[in-house]
């Protein structure tokens, strides 16, 4: 069993054979525009690390700006922008496009190489005859092309934009503040599995967020339109910003422009709810997906009475994501992962 710290919650739990062999712990907060929370459990005074789901934040400034109209980036590129992809064909080759509407190469990312998440991307790769991955395979290049693209024009040399001090870098915390409300310094800045800065704020401050992100309330026309178009971009191209099988991916495949979910590293799952007018925020601590992922659509079945239970694919997917069965590779059932019922009830 997992030890939770002096206030975690139970998120989920992992059966097997009717016993509960898994126990899942955490925080979670529902928060409302205007900022006020709507829900909690667990300890939502302390701050965390966003990692990757503030990549939606981080391309505001791409389209906000006007670079993104002035270089011809589609919504599929916007997407792949606010993506944590698993390096399939389609995603890289998308990168790369991206990097050639400023004239750069992959040689221009600062996100290191890795092999591709997806397991059969990966293979095709080596298949084709390549002993090591390129940067394009790496699960955040939509986010640095996107940072590529926004530098250049600018008219700003992008070497070293993964640098907090680099003027890109700058122009889009200042925009993660906005957004926030909360301070990103040096005093809470940590560095991403990519490079780039990544900055532990509070569980309310990003749930906040990302009920400005849904709403535009709170924010700047400029990035209240932004934030609108991005959103469009990712309901119109779910699979670029994750893939096959993913959470992220089939979730705003079913719902389209009522949910905006994404992933981060460390067992972080985040939603923004337009028509609620609501962000949530789950973290599990001890950095397991399959807890924040079973977490996450317990919460949006609960909140998301009036847009996201329509129909009944609707109510099947909710279903699906917070209890679901596990089977081994025989395929027989062995067990379950569902969510705590303090989040269902």
């Amino acid at each position: 069993m997992n030890t939770p710290s002096t206030g975690a919650a139970l998120l989920a739990e992992v059966t097997r054979g009717g016993r509960i062999e898994s126990r899942h712990y955490g925080q979670a907060i529902v928060v409302d525009a205007a900022g006020e929370v709507v829900w909690s459990c667990g300890d939502v005074e302390q701050s965390f690390f966003t990692r990757s789901t503030v990549k939606a934040f981080l391309a505001l400034e791409l389209v906000a700006s006007g670079a993104a109209d002035r270089l011809g980036l589609g919504d599929d590129a916007l997407a792949l922008a606010c993506a944590s992809h698993g390096g399939e064909v389609v995603h890289t080759e998308l990168a790369s496009s991206m990097l050639k509407a400023v004239g750069k190469s992959e040689n221009a990312l600062e996100c290191g190489a890795h092999w591709p998440s997806y397991g059969p991307a990966a293979r095709l790769w080596a298949a084709k005859g390549h002993e090591t991955p390129c940067c394009l395979h790496n699960t955040c290049s939509g986010k640095h092309a996107g940072l590529v693209c926004l530098a250049c024009d600018q008219g700003i040399d992008p070497t070293g934009y993964s640098q907090p001090e680099h003027e890109v870098q700058k122009r889009v915390t200042a925009v993660l503040e906005q957004v926030t409300g909360a301070p990103h310094r040096a005093e809470n800045r940590g560095i991403d599995g990519c490079s780039l800065p990544t900055y532990a704020i509070p569980y309310r401050a990003m749930a906040h967020g990302l009920a400005r992100f849904g709403t535009g309330q709170g924010l700047s026309d400029g990035l209240a339109q932004a934030a609108k178009r991005l959103r469009r971009a990712v309901a119109a191209h779910p699979f670029m910003v994750a893939g096959t099988g993913r959470y992220d991916t089939e979730v705003m495949e079913q719902f389209g422009e009522r949910a905006f979910v994404k992933m981060g590293a460390e067992g972080i799952m985040v939603a923004s709810l337009p028509e609620e007018g609501l962000g949530i925020v789950v973290k599990a601590e001890d950095g397991a997906s399959r807890a924040a992922e079973v977490a996450l659509t317990a919460l949006m079945q609960r909140f998301g009475k009036n847009s996201l239970q329509r129909s009944e694919k609707d109510h099947a997917l909710l279903e699906r994501w917070q209890h679901y069965d596990l089977i081994n590779w025989n395929g027989r059932h062995v067990g379950s992962v569902r969510a705590a019922e303090v989040l269902r009830r």
